[in-house]
């Protein structure tokens, strides 16, 4: 920790009425006594962090604990590391306290105690974020600050009461830290605005987990930002959505938008939450293509064609019907047919298809060795069934270990698998959906994909853990006689001591090493996930919501999105939509100030959705930049951005519409789905007008239009 400076206050010239003492002298002591206790925990927390690597490694429950503790202290000295005193974003002043309390992005408390900082999700932290002056939630003010390279370059005061304006007018400036930050330039990583979130947005923020709650907001209304902050603040306020407990999954549109977004989940605090693109969910997703045929698209995009997938597997289940008689030394053993129906029963239910034929196989030896009256051993019956060519042909044939590819790709290429699956399509449905290459996985394969793996579980697993369990019974049986001789050589033992609890079988389980035994790597986006965050929810299909849903039992979804972006139409309701797809309790809320896009801006952009989606939710911007909308030709696209380049040092521009022009570090160049979610100071786009036609043609230039934070320039061929 750096040492803090004269002042931590760096307010420039026009502002030196705010850097009088009476302002900001209580403010400095509290930033020496952060800068004081920071250094502490810092040191502290390196010091632990040493010691416990250099610590033994150990083995089994200990290497694990060894490795979590370092792991936790090193995600606590990272988290450290991202802030100093800029950790504080503002401090409130309750009506009947005139003692601050200051706000940050974590808790802070000194070593006697004493609350340094209070963390901005906690309950007493609300008034910070939702504090109006129709509800002044017992605030007598609020300060907000505005942090340049760990130094404070301005500052803001609201008051809430008649006499707080004493001790405040230098400061008294409502709103403008808000303002400041619409009006910043951006960056190509999304900073977390969590100082100047709005109520709107802290309301949404802070709501329940329980069932989904839907955020529909139109452009620039925050609904990212209060999705990111959301997941941060309910993994802090509800035990239940912790690690332990399946964690929070974030999914966004595409992995521009993953990368935008991606500092700040970290920057408030979390670092183990899961992030992905539906894509990603899928190994095919990498390299699966859009698919060319709508029609296709839609008979796909169903969720009861992916249901088809549990009948497309249960064709495969089929327990044989004549009955078997199996020869074992002198012993013939009889399988009925009502035998192989109990054999087939046994999986618990819910059981993936793969993972339960080593039950079936258990259930049958099981009904064989009971009617064994030989004299072979029950280790030797078991080897010599489990080898027996004929019970293997037909248990291999009745419940085969099934491939995901292989399944979905069958669906495709016999029309007679398909017809039997999903009865419901029509002959000439059946066919439109064959074709020569049935392993050409396109986006709309990746829920039946999906689907099929979830349903067939893991063809590999039966074979792991034949090889596990024998590897850790050698293990229990090596700890069994160290444990034995340990017991025998113990010359005192008073009966409270470790060895005679070295006698208790679950204590001995426990000191078996299973570290080094053969496992599969685990899937992180396999869930079951506590929480599901879904950012432009609208573009998803019925099918797509089936891989969400899956992954999430609790159905406790955020699901953030806007009507009038979706690139095919969403002519339903949220609840109409929602509660098709499997969802039961759901809540909307509504976002409807634009807090980015300049009034210029949206003046040009709202005809464009208005057109085609009459009652489309287009938010109201509350600033204009007096920043007028350019319309030109193609051939000025160079010298305009040269111009604002030299005129802006700092911000990001972005031309859409042009796949040929050449990005650089400070000009994105994206297609207008790509540039979904999103933001720019300056956006061009080339030729909107071919965009395309219908909903889908003006969804994309409303949505590209609408990327702009400062200016937006229209470009055309013609």
């Amino acid at each position: 920790m750096n040492s803090l400076p004269t002042s931590v206050f760096a307010l420039p010239g026009h502002l030196a009425p705010k850097a009088d003492p009476a302002l900001i002298a209580q403010d400095e002591r509290h930033f020496a006594a952060m800068a004081r206790n920071l250094a502490q925990l810092t040191a502290e927390l390196s010091d632990r962090l040493d010691a416990a690597r250099r610590a033994p490694g150990g083995k089994g429950r200990q290497a694990v604990d060894r490795d979590e503790e370092v792991r936790r202290l090193t995600a606590r000295l990272r988290s450290l590391s991202r802030y100093g005193l800029d950790l504080c974003l503002g401090h409130l002043v309750e009506a009947d306290s005139p003692e601050p309390v200051y706000v940050g992005r974590r808790g802070l408390t000194d070593s006697t105690g004493r609350r340094l900082l209070l963390d901005w999700r906690s309950p007493a932290a609300e008034p910070f974020f939702g504090a109006t002056h129709a509800n002044p939630m017992g605030l007598a003010s609020r300060r907000r600050y505005r942090w340049t390279r760990g130094r404070i370059s301005d500052y803001w005061d609201e008051v809430f009461t008649p006499d707080g304006l004493v001790g405040h007018a230098a400061a008294l400036d409502d709103q403008s830290a808000f303002i400041a930050s619409l009006g910043s330039a951006r960056s190509a990583r999304m900073r977390d605005v969590l100082s100047t979130i709005q109520a709107d947005q802290d309301a949404i923020i802070r709501a329940g987990s329980a069932g989904a709650l839907v955020v529909d907001g139109g452009p620039g209304t925050g609904k990212t930002v209060v999705a990111l902050h959301r997941t941060a603040y309910l993994l802090y306020s509800d035990p239940r959505l912790g690690q332990r407990r399946g964690g929070v999954l974030f999914v966004g549109p595409h992995q521009p938008y993953l990368a935008y977004v991606g500092d700040v989940l970290p920057s408030l605090g979390e670092e183990d939450v899961q992030t992905c693109t539906l894509r990603d969910l899928v190994p095919e997703g990498a390299t699966a293509t859009v698919e060319a045929d709508p029609e296709v698209a839609r008979l796909k995009s169903s969720a009861e064609l992916v249901r088809a997938i549990d009948a497309a597997v249960r064709f495969y289940e089929d327990p044989p019907v004549t009955p078997m008689t199996i020869t074992v030394g002198d012993s013939d053993l009889r399988l009925s047919a009502d035998d192989w129906v109990d054999a087939f029963r046994a999986p618990g239910l819910g059981t993936p298809h793969n993972e339960a034929r080593e039950e079936i196989w258990e259930e049958l030896l099981a009904i064989l060795t009971d009617r064994y009256d030989g004299d072979e051993p029950d280790d030797v019956l078991r080897d010599s069934l489990l080898r027996n060519r004929d019970l293997r042909a037909i248990v291999n044939r009745a419940w085969p270990l099934l491939d995901a590819a292989d399944l979905v790709s069958d669906l495709w290429s016999v029309p007679a698998y398909l017809r039997t699956c999903a009865p419901w399509l029509s002959p000439a449905e059946v066919r439109k959906l064959q074709r020569d290459e049935p392993r050409a996985w396109t986006v709309s394969d990746l829920p039946l994909l999906d689907a099929a793996r979830q349903r067939l579980g893991d063809a590999e697993r039966s074979g792991r853990t034949r090889r596990h369990d024998p590897a850790a019974a050698v293990e229990r049986d090596h700890m069994a006689r160290v444990v034995d001789e340990l017991l025998a050589a113990d010359t005192y033992d008073d009966g409270e001591g470790l060895l005679t609890m070295l006698r208790q079988p679950d204590l001995r389980e426990v000191l078996v090493d299973d570290s080094g035994l053969p496992d599969a790597e685990p899937d992180l986006l396999a869930g079951p996930f506590a929480h599901i965050v879904v950012d432009e929810a609208q573009e998803l299909t019925d099918a797509q919501w089936q891989m969400l849903l899956a992954r999430c039992p609790s159905r406790s979804f955020t699901i953030v999105g806007d009507r009038a972006q979706a690139r095919h139409g969403f002519t339903e309701s949220w609840q109409e939509r929602l509660k098709r797809v499997g969802f039961d309790r759901i809540t909307v809320t509504s976002l409807n100030v634009n807090y980015r896009t300049p009034a210029e801006v949206m003046a040009q952009a709202e005809p464009v959705i208005r057109a085609v989606l009459p009652d489309a939710n287009v938010p109201t911007s509350i600033r204009g930049n007096g920043l007028p909308v350019v319309h030109g030709s193609v051939a000025d696209l160079l010298s305009i951005l040269d111009s604002w380049l030299a005129a802006h040092a700092e911000g990001i521009a972005c031309v859409i519409g042009d796949p040929t022009f050449p990005p650089t570090d400070r000009v994105r160049s994206l297609s207008p789905e790509q540039a979904k979610g999103l933001e720019f100071d300056l956006v061009v786009l080339i030729d909107p007008e071919t965009f395309g036609a219908g909903i889908e043609g003006a969804v994309d230039r409303y949505v590209a239009m609408t990327r702009a934070t400062q200016q937006l320039v229209l470009l055309s061929s013609g």
